[in-house]
């Protein structure tokens, strides 16, 4: 039991620092375009090119 005590201190920092990174993610803007990373993502690049024509 005494492992407790040590253990329920820790869970709780560790929970504490979860929501202070998740709340800093809001603010610093982490969560403005959630569609435009999305389509970013599979996007092409460059249009594909013709393939040669072979004679």
């Amino acid at each position: 039991m005494e492992i407790l005590v040590i253990l329920v201190p820790l869970a709780l920092m560790l929970g504490g620092a979860g929501l202070v990174a998740f709340l800093w993610s809001l603010r610093s803007g982490q969560y403005d375009d959630l569609d435009g990373a999305a389509w970013r993502a599979i996007a092409d690049d460059e249009p594909p090119q013709d393939a040669p024509v072979k004679r």
